[in-house]
């Protein structure tokens, strides 16, 4: 497999760069190329910039407009069989470049900090998974951890439940390895993790997860995660009502140094465990 096939942002990123392309050399603003596919200029600049997925409508209607015979709607099709799934990849996107990143976890460890084995055994849950499937699902989690070895890489929040690490995830020596990797992630200067202790009892965070990604060139979105699929979020008192939920739970949390104590407790708590 190429290096283009295995990376997760492939498919998005050869449709967004045939789009601004074609609409280049046609001399197309967003607004007007939008009113000629019947599409809003806002979602044109969305597509473009990442933080939509392009829809087989959209691509077929591209092809009718540029003369293409085919080209978007085979673009859009590759971008749907990239590892990631379709609904995660404009995350996955903004992810990739972001300057700041912003996490809260209640069930299991972040997919950046995820060891693999950890995250083999946490992917192999899901329902009618093949073998080379898994084998693709957790090659694109391990590649979406790049964004952590970039020359300048993002700061990076992490906020968590202790009860990701009470859940034995792979069994015992896979959690003792996740966790200690957590710890020394957690070293970085560019990465915080912090724990919300279980004596914090209810707080607002049992709900879901979420995430919250900001980017140069991109306004602050929020992620949600869910059961079957997720969604970003773009209204920015959405977003807004993300961070205060955040900055709620980081004041609920043990301090850095405290938090990683825990996890090292937990971590020790593994031993000959089998």
């Amino acid at each position: 497999m190429s290096d283009r096939e295995r990376d997760p942002a492939a498919g998005p990123s050869l449709f967004v760069a045939e789009l601004v392309a074609a609409r280049t050399a046609a001399g197309l603003s967003q607004e007007a190329l939008g009113g000629q596919v019947n599409y809003s200029g806002s979602t044109i600049g969305m597509i473009e910039s990442g933080r939509r997925a392009p829809q087989l409508d959209l691509a077929e209607r591209l092809d009718k407009v540029f003369g293409t015979t085919g080209t978007f709607a085979r673009l859009q099709q590759h971008a749907r069989t990239t590892p990631l799934p379709a609904w995660f990849q404009p995350y996955a996107s903004i992810e990739a470049t972001a300057s700041q990143l912003r996490s809260w976890q209640p069930l299991v460890i972040d997919g950046l900090l995820q060891t693999e084995a950890y995250a083999r055994a946490l992917l192999a849950m899901r329902p009618n998974t093949s073998a080379d499937e898994l084998d693709e699902l957790v090659s694109a989690r391990m590649e979406r951890q790049a964004v952590l070895a970039r020359d300048r890489p993002p700061l990076l929040w992490v906020v968590m439940d202790e009860a990701v690490l009470q859940r034995e995830v792979g069994g015992a020596k896979v959690m003792k390895e996740q966790l200690w990797h957590l710890a020394e992630m957690a070293d970085r200067p560019n990465i915080t993790v912090e724990v919300v202790p279980l004596s914090a009892g209810a707080h607002s965070g049992l709900t879901a997860p979420f995430a919250i990604a900001e980017a140069d060139d991109v306004a602050r979105v929020g992620y949600l995660d869910t059961a079957s699929e997720g969604y970003i979020i773009e209204s920015r008192s959405a977003v807004a009502d993300l961070v205060f939920t955040f900055d709620t739970l980081r004041s609920e949390a043990l301090t850095r140094r405290g938090s990683r104590d825990l996890i090292l407790k937990w971590a020790g708590g593994y031993d000959g465990s089998q």
